[in-house]
């Protein structure tokens, strides 16, 4: 592989296993010195071999300021092991423009599956995987804290198989077949009624674009909600029947509707979860109006709205495979605190934090900070 362009003076080579090695001996503790990692006593076992490895060194100008090493994990999986950069070359883009060289690559070499970990509030890492396409598959404790595992399938099937693993889309075509579960494809979306909005509706927040965000009493949104969810959702979620469903929570709930030209174009939720905490219950935006930033433009405003209410923590669940939410999420400065399972599928368990003091504690538990 020849040398990678990453622009503003950054690029990338290939280096041998021994130069990534010695890089680290020479770096490391200036661009790890700050994590919390458990000191096991010296180890009285040889290291197994790591099969095949792939190493880049990171350089500003002529300068070695970071790395990446890889190795194969068996016949279908290679395992993104180690990158690092100096902080002072951090927040800089180098890691997002890197990326997509290392999975070309990971790619040609013929794996189906590309893993790594990183710790559960690392968003600055986390969130370039999953606008790259990998997806959350679980959290886990270890010596190094609470990591995220994330995995990126290169092969389309599999990547269907992960949608419907979390529920975010039902089983159909080859992911149905080699899954070896029923063909169960969901019908499709409801065309969706233009819907005006109700007349009880308050003035909104302008949103850009020509979309608002409308405080409505629980009542309208219910209302509204009833019309649209078919024209909303096609997840795959387990149907309760007719059984007779336990009273609602009785603490307080926000509703609100988005409008785009005098229509509804989606909705939003959120109630008390406990005396500390708010938790998004229901965001949805009708087909129409997705992929157009509406989602990250309000949630500033709901979090706010939520915060002025007294609420100190904001919680929210999504399937486990929903980038299109997560994403915005975790840039809007929620992390990872579970994974759950439940009516709706394997969902991520995400929290924001308007304490600093305790986004830090956040930090320190998943092992990024001492």
């Amino acid at each position: 592989m020849t040398d990678l362009d990453l622009g503003g003076g950054y690029s990338a080579r290939p280096i041998s296993l021994e130069e990534y090695r010695a890089a680290c001996a020479r770096l490391e503790d200036r661009i790890f010195g700050g994590t919390s990692l458990y000191a096991f006593d010296p180890p009285v076992r040889p290291a197994p071999p790591i099969g095949d490895s792939w190493n880049w060194g990171v350089y500003h100008g002529a300068e070695l300021i970071g790395w990446h090493h890889a190795h194969a994990r068996d016949e279908r999986t290679v395992y993104m092991a180690d990158t690092g950069l100096l902080p002072e070359h951090q927040g800089r883009g180098v890691y997002s423009r890197l990326l997509p060289h290392l999975l070309a690559a990971f790619r040609a070499a013929g794996f189906t599956l590309v893993k790594s970990h990183h710790r559960a509030t690392n968003n600055a890492v986390i969130i370039p995987k999953l606008r790259s396409g990998f997806h959350l598959q679980g959290l886990n404790a270890y010596e190094g804290g609470v990591n995220a595992a994330l995995t990126l399938s290169l092969d389309e099937t599999y990547g269907q198989a992960m949608h419907v693993r979390s529920g975010f889309r039902a089983p159909s075509g080859e992911a149905a077949r080699r899954l070896g579960v029923p063909d169960e494809a969901l019908p499709g979306l409801a065309d969706a009624p233009g819907l005006p909005l109700p007349a009880d509706t308050e003035g909104g927040v302008d949103l850009g674009g020509g979309y608002r965000l409308h405080r409505v009493p629980t009542a309208t949104y219910r209302e509204v909600y009833a019309q649209l969810e078919a024209s909303a959702y096609e997840t795959d979620s387990f149907d309760w029947g007719d059984r007779e469903p336990a009273p609602a929570p009785s603490g307080p709930l926000w509703s609100w509707l988005i409008s785009h030209a005098g229509l509804v174009a989606g909705w939003q939720a959120s109630r008390a979860w406990d005396t500390r905490a708010a938790y998004m219950v229901n965001t949805a935006l009708l087909p129409a109006h997705r992929g157009h930033g509406v989602y990250t433009r309000l949630l500033p405003v709901v979090l706010d709205a939520l915060h002025g209410e007294g609420y100190a923590l904001i919680r929210s669940h999504h399937h486990l495979t929903n980038n299109a939410v997560i994403v915005p999420k975790l840039r809007a400065g929620f992390r990872f605190q579970g994974v759950q399972i439940d009516e709706h599928g394997v969902m991520a368990v995400l929290l924001r934090s308007f304490d600093p003091a305790y986004a830090a504690y956040m930090d320190r538990r998943s092992g990024l900070t001492r």
